[in-house]
């Protein structure tokens, strides 16, 4: 991996993506996987996460299990791009917002703690810039565990896990909001955490593995900057077809090398057509398109109209609103 030459940053960064221990010191445990010193550990990490290779230690929250979000996309005129990107990163439910190469140019996720969050979101931003939002709600995920691996070879892609919302407790909400925004990096950041909340730490260890079991936490690990790592050519690949013909190209498409996001939305009447989304993640325009062309060759997406939305900037990055700010303060 061309932007990570040192062997030890490039383990940290592909071997801890998703089942990061829940002990009383797991920096201690990494450290040891490592043969190194649980201070040089923590140090690495901090600095990848202060140089922007890394978003943080933490959580990514299974769509939909504890919170309401959308993918949602304006067309805002070349003049206006900068000010109402601003606009939409000012909005603390907006967790993600890309420029895409169409004409529907701003792409972003507005996230909640429930429906009517997200729908006051979209009808801010649609005042506010004068601009139709596209409302693009997701109807079943096939895959959406994104992780990458820093040796460029293939990895395997996890299926979709069940999400069990009935683990639900009390406090809960405010455990997954902290865990999005990323552990303390400490040698004890469960314990850290725990304090943070005014709990016990035990509880709240309990609490995370329970959360993990149930799926509602998708993947407790290192979350990487995919772009700062390499991952520059970033094309959202979308595609016309029937509902019937999703149940076969969806988990297919999923499935298929290359291919680190794939999902089902509702299509918008005259506007948009598309239902399946797939996004893939490549070093270069031409590898990405080498993706692309042997996905649309797989049987199950015959006929499938398709367009393609390369990325050309990252505005905003960050975890999902889980619940109101004032509450999470």
């Amino acid at each position: 991996m061309e932007h990570i030459t040192d062997p030890i940053d490039r383990r940290l960064l592909d071997e801890f993506q998703r089942d990061f221990p829940v002990t009383e010191r797991p920096f201690q445990v990494l450290a040891y996987m490592l043969g190194l010193e649980e201070a040089e550990v923590i140090d690495r990490l901090t600095r990848m996460r202060a140089t922007g290779r890394i978003t943080r230690v933490g959580a990514t929250i299974a769509p939909g299990a504890v919170s309401a979000s959308t993918l949602a996309a304006v067309a805002a005129p070349e003049e206006r791009l900068e000010e109402i990107a601003a606009l939409i990163d000012a909005e603390p439910g907006v967790n993600h917002n890309y420029q895409r190469e169409d004409s529907w140019n701003l792409w972003f996720v507005a996230t909640g703690p429930d429906r009517a969050h997200v729908n006051d979101t979209l009808a801010r931003i649609s005042h506010r810039s004068g601009l139709r939002v596209l409302d693009l709600r997701l109807v079943r995920p096939f895959n959406v565990d994104l992780g990458f691996r820093m040796s460029g070879e293939t990895r395997n892609v996890p299926g979709p896990r069940k999400v069990n919302c009935s683990a639900m407790r009390e406090g809960d909400r405010t455990l997954l909001q902290a865990l999005s925004s990323g552990l303390p990096m400490v040698a004890d950041p469960y314990a850290a955490l725990a304090r943070s909340l005014d709990r016990n730490t035990h509880d709240v260890m309990a609490r995370i593995e329970a959360l993990h079991n149930a799926g509602i936490i998708s993947r407790l690990g290192v979350i990487v900057r995919h772009r700062a790592l390499g991952w520059s050519a970033n094309a959202m690949v979308v595609w016309d077809m029937p509902a019937d013909q999703v149940d076969t190209a969806g988990p297919a498409l999923a499935a298929h090398p290359g291919v680190t996001l794939c999902y089902e939305r509702n299509p918008v009447e005259d506007i948009w057509p598309y239902r399946l989304y797939s996004m893939i993640h490549a070093r270069s325009r031409n590898e990405a398109l080498e993706v692309l062309s042997e996905a649309a060759d797989l049987p199950e997406l015959a006929g499938a109209r398709h367009k393609v939305l390369f990325s050309t900037r990252c505005f905003k990055q960050t975890g999902a609103l889980i619940q109101p700010k004032e509450a999470a303060a």
